[in-house]
Order: C-alpha cells, then sequence, then structure tokens
C-alpha cells in the first residue's frame, strides 16, 4: 500500500473519532455557559461572610484589647 493511500485510509478511519470529540467539545461548551456566574456567587457569598465573621472576632473585648495593647506598645516603641 503507497503512504497516500494508507494516510487517507487513517484518515477516514479517524474521521467519524474526530467530529464526535469536535461534538462533544460544543456541546459541554454550551452546558457550562452559566456555572461562571454561579461560582462568582458563591465566592462572593464566602467572602462576605468570612469579613462578617472576622468583623466579629475583631470586636470582641478581648481581641480588641490586645489590638489595643498591640499598637500603643509599637507607637511608643517608634518615638
Amino acid at each position: 500500500m503507497s503512504r497516500g493511500l494508507l494516510r487517507k485510509a487513517i484518515g477516514r478511519a479517524r474521521g467519524p473519532a474526530v467530529r464526535a470529540t469536535r461534538r462533544w467539545g460544543r456541546v459541554r461548551g454550551l452546558t457550562e455557559r452559566g456555572m461562571s456566574t454561579a461560582e462568582y456567587a458563591v465566592g462572593t457569598l464566602a467572602a462576605c461572610t468570612f469579613a462578617a465573621v472576622l468583623i466579629a472576632v475583631v470586636k470582641s473585648g478581648a481581641i480588641k484589647s490586645a489590638l489595643s495593647g498591640l499598637i500603643t506598645s509599637a507607637l511608643s516603641i517608634a518615638s
């Protein structure tokens, strides 16, 4: 069998598989169109929740006094 005929035979054998792979890629791309919006919404919600917890912790009495002491000692060392 010559090289040209062999390449044509291999190309025909691969043709349907390649077309199916390309089609599956297009179908998969269509189904994931809204995913980025949902992921951003979940990420934003998680960040807001983390910020709320962090604010609650920082406003507690023990942490507030520790931060005040740390800032006071840092300012007294600088002067």
